[in-house]
């Protein structure tokens, strides 16, 4: 987990091994859950590149998420549709209340600790982050190797941020699909009218 050196995960693999990403689907105007915080349902219906779930479950060995997240979700235990088979551990102030599921480790320690059980649990694969707020505490670290966004064509308004920092200093990434680091990227869209 170190961010500073792009070398350290040179693997053929698409998406890489060994790495920690903030993995999300995130609104236009940044937010990765509703103002309901539901993780998931408001992207209902939108169409991804084909295989690119199994592309990730393939390449992830473990999730780390937070205690929010784990009781939103239906089957918090199955990420990714069930095509990742690996342990989910979740980051909560009060594991002891937590509703259990196979395969997933409740923890109660700093953020860091949490990234470092996580990773190793991942077996030598990914390690994704599924928390805007566990994300933007190792983002301020430097423990975070990506960032893999899947931005969805709408403006929520409200709801889970993907990364608050409020007050805090500003974080430069670049791109990781380019060689340009300090070019904007261009999005367009046009408003639909509400039927």
């Amino acid at each position: 987990m170190n961010p500073a050196d792009p070398q350290q995960h040179d693997d053929p693999t698409p998406l890489g091994t060994g790495k920690v990403l903030l993995h999300f689907v995130m609104s236009l105007d940044g937010f990765i859950a509703d103002a309901g915080e539901d993780p998931i349902g408001w992207f209902a219906g939108v169409d991804f590149r084909p295989g690119i779930v199994e592309e990730y479950a393939a390449s992830i060995g473990a999730i780390l998420g937070g205690r929010k997240g784990w009781d939103a979700l239906p089957d918090p235990s199955a990420p990714y549709g069930g095509a990742m088979g690996g342990p989910v551990f979740i980051l909560t102030h009060h594991p002891e209340d937590a509703q259990p599921a196979e395969g997933a480790t409740f923890l109660n320690c700093d953020v860091a600790e949490a990234a470092r059980i996580a990773l190793e649990g991942a077996g030598g694969k990914n390690l994704a982050i599924f928390s805007g707020s566990i994300g933007s505490q190792l983002l301020e670290r430097g423990l975070i190797d990506e960032i893999h966004l899947h931005i969805v064509p709408v403006l929520l308004g409200n709801g889970v941020r993907f990364f608050d920092n409020a007050g805090g200093t500003p974080i430069k990434l670049e791109p990781l699909n380019g060689d340009a680091p300090r070019t904007a990227i261009d999005v367009r869209y046009r408003p639909v009218a509400s039927r």
